[in-house]
């Protein structure tokens, strides 16, 4: 899905919630990520099965996995489970006066 991902960019994850944790914390399963994840929900209506979207940064990308980071968000997942939102564009240099 996401053929084209390289260090810089903004990705988005679509993850799963699967239950509220504390008042403000919920557990989400994210696709090709084996683990729970807990991330800060302060929404009062959340429910089991509702889909989340989390955005990050491309941190890392080694053949088919992609690592994301950003807003305490630091997971590697392969790269069908991101969605490119934004390509980094490098500065551009200015010529010498």
């Amino acid at each position: 899905m996401a053929q084209g991902v390289k260090v810089g960019d903004t990705v988005a994850i679509t993850a799963t919630v699967r239950k509220r944790v504390t008042e403000d914390r919920v557990t989400v399963m994210i696709p090709s990520y084996s683990q729970p994840h807990s991330i800060v929900d302060r929404t009062l209506h959340i429910s089991s099965g509702k889909k989340v979207e989390l955005a990050g940064e491309v941190t890392r990308v080694d053949g088919d996995s992609v690592t994301v980071g950003g807003k305490g968000l630091r997971i590697t997942v392969s790269r069908d489970a991101v969605r490119p939102v934004t390509s980094h564009v490098p500065p551009k240099k200015n010529p010498p006066t």
